[in-house]
């Protein structure tokens, strides 16, 4: 479940049916995954010796960065964390140190291995949940024919809406944790419920409800009470250390600027303290160490204002792999709209559908669009593919307005009608260089 054997080409044809173009990018994506699945079938003893060859994607904003992290985590379905690096301060500083960036990652593959368990015992689950109804309804002394009489009843969903009591173990609250000064985040961490449920057992509540309500929660119960939460935190490791993706967006932030002193500093730190964590150190969690030596960190960035030669020279040697994406162009554009797998114009069509109202595109408004989003952002300001959607919400402007007036009527966006929602956009580029 969690190392995926897709090829690599399979994997880039996946990505294909969401992000246009960046052909470079998604290829070394696509052989950084299918490394993974390789290194398991390797002996041992070389396996511990492959590490992973971290990327670093460089490139404009809007051209695929993100979308390609997004479109990676539910391909993947291993651990897989996509964090900002601005939201990290160096050691010392207020703020989250990067090493939560593992204990995040850790509770991700927890609740990941979990939910595969959950799986796997949901129809065990599902028959004590049933007994526990039937115990409930006729009690537990009751004879074989009077259980099956309501079994049947319960099957058929005649008492669904009936009101019974029931007793379930108390889940553990999030709020009842607390962090010890000094020992860092999450290492000192005291949960009170753990502490409680293991020194005097689980708490038990009533709960008072219907049986289709009720039997969600003895489900949920029974689940809890089948899963071995230590093996499965010992599970969650392994995955994590060996399949665990990282993937680091807005890594250009983190570049000291030539101003001197100030948040440079801290910024450079920041790199600093992400060195150790990218070649391989061990983190500790409330699950136990995790080691990072084959974690796979993809990073990003925009560099508009640095160039990636200006990160450490120790952060560069250890995202061997940088690729450059492109710009968009117009067929870009033009196949953003039609090619991709729920593009925008699906979306905005199926949203004004529910109101009763059909709306059809020619092919010179979908150019028209192209060629706006090609012009505002030479003009203005490059956004990428982000500039479709400002696009897209001028063009529908009226027709979302209107559309609940208009069901079952027809309305044909063409480029004069683009022209005309669109078309003063261009005329205020000027206005837009003295805006504060």
């Amino acid at each position: 479940m969690f190392t995926i054997n897709l090829s690599p080409s399979q994997i880039v044809a996946e990505l294909d049916r969401y992000i246009i173009g960046q052909d470079e990018a998604k290829r070394a994506v696509a052989i950084a995954l299918r490394n993974r699945w390789r290194r398991q079938k390797l002996p041992e003893n070389l396996r511990d010796e492959v590490t992973p060859k971290n990327i670093m994607l460089i490139g404009p904003t809007g051209v695929g960065k993100t979308e390609i992290s997004r479109r990676l985590a539910k391909l993947v379905g291993a651990p897989f964390i996509k964090v900002e690096a601005t939201k990290f301060t160096e050691v010392g500083y207020v703020g989250r140190d990067v090493e939560q960036i593992i204990r995040d990652l850790v509770d991700i593959g927890v609740n990941l291995v979990r939910q595969k368990k959950r799986n796997e015992i949901q129809e065990k689950a599902r028959i004590n949940a049933e007994e526990r109804i039937l115990d409930a309804l006729v009690g537990n002394t009751a004879s074989p024919a009077t259980r099956e009489v309501f079994r049947k009843k319960f099957h058929d969903g005649e008492i669904d809406d009936r009101e019974i009591d029931v007793e379930v173990s108390e889940k553990a609250s999030d709020i009842s944790s607390f962090e010890i000064p000094g020992l860092g985040a999450n290492v000192g961490v005291l949960n009170l419920s753990e502490l409680f449920s293991k020194a005097m057992g689980k708490r038990k509540k009533r709960i008072h409800a219907t049986v289709k309500e009720c039997y969600s929660e003895l489900i949920r119960d029974e689940s809890d009470q089948l899963i071995d939460n230590e093996a499965t935190q010992r599970e969650a490791v392994h995955i994590v250390e060996n399949n665990g993706i990282v993937f680091l967006d807005e890594i250009d932030k983190i570049v000291a600027r030539d101003s001197g002193v100030g948040a440079g500093v801290s910024r450079e730190g920041v790199q600093r303290d992400l060195l150790p964590l990218i070649e391989g150190s061990v983190v500790s969690t409330k699950y136990g160490p995790v080691k990072t030596d084959h974690i796979l960190f993809i990073a990003s960035g925009a560099f508009h204002v640095s160039k990636p030669s200006d990160l450490l020279p120790e952060i560069q040697g250890r995202f061997p792999v940088q690729v450059k994406l492109k710009s968009l162009n117009k067929d870009d554009f033009r196949r953003i709209l039609i090619e991709t797998e729920s593009n925008l114009i699906i979306q905005y069509k199926s949203l004004m559908k529910t109101e009763g109202l059909d709306v059809d595109f020619t092919d010179d408004s979908i150019e028209a669009i192209a060629d706006m989003a090609v012009d505002l952002n030479t003009t203005i300001e490059n956004i990428g593919a982000r500039r479709l959607q400002t696009l897209m919400e001028r063009v529908f402007d009226d027709i979302a307005f209107t559309a609940s007036e208009r069901a079952g009527t027809k309305v044909i966006v063409d480029a004069k009608y683009v022209m005309i929602q669109v078309g003063d956009l261009s005329s205020k580029v000027d206005l837009y260089h003295y805006i504060l």
